[in-house]
């Protein structure tokens, strides 16, 4: 005879826990096998100028998160909010790649509230550079410029934060 499973609010917990750990493991292994093969894990020299008009040079000592996102990509729109959260704390350079021109990216930038750096990629030349693939792709550098984290897809903001957190 079988036995029933008593379900009450404790086992229901424990069911929705292990739930939402295999979707962040899965989520892992699906970020992981999606990563672009980059030529080094050292940060590439980066100078360039943003959307605002001023110049970006990357500074030694600090760390460093690269997204690059698209204003046709539904999940960079997602993770925008994010990426500005994160940006209020760290350093942080986003490139818009394919994503029309200056004036366009400006205004999505604008409609959605967003301020933080970004370098227009109109013909994609970063996004080569970078081996990019899928959208969006967070590369994480440490103070010394070496690459730590790589992500595909959406990230939460804790989840950014905490890998920030963890190579400071």
């Amino acid at each position: 005879m079988m036995s029933r499973r008593k379900w009450n609010i404790k086992t229901m917990g424990i069911e929705l826990l292990k739930i939402v750990l295999l979707i962040f493991i899965l989520s892992n292994i699906m970020s992981y096998l999606r990563s672009p093969e980059l030529a080094s894990t050292q940060l590439p020299k980066i100078e360039a100028q943003l959307l605002d008009g001023s110049m970006f040079k990357v500074e030694e000592g600090k760390p460093l998160l690269l997204h690059f996102w698209a204003v046709w990509c539904p999940t960079c729109k997602l993770e925008a909010p994010n990426i500005e959260a994160v940006s209020k704390e760290y350093k942080v350079l986003t490139i818009a790649v394919n994503s029309g021109s200056d004036a366009e990216v400006k205004a999505y930038m604008q409609e959605h509230d967003l301020n933080f750096k970004v370098i227009n990629d109109v013909d994609g030349m970063w996004a080569k550079q970078f081996n990019i693939e899928a959208y969006p792709t967070t590369f994480i550098y440490d103070s010394k410029s070496e690459l730590r984290f790589t992500e595909v897809g959406y990230t939460p903001t804790v989840g950014l934060f905490a890998r920030l957190k963890m190579i400071e």
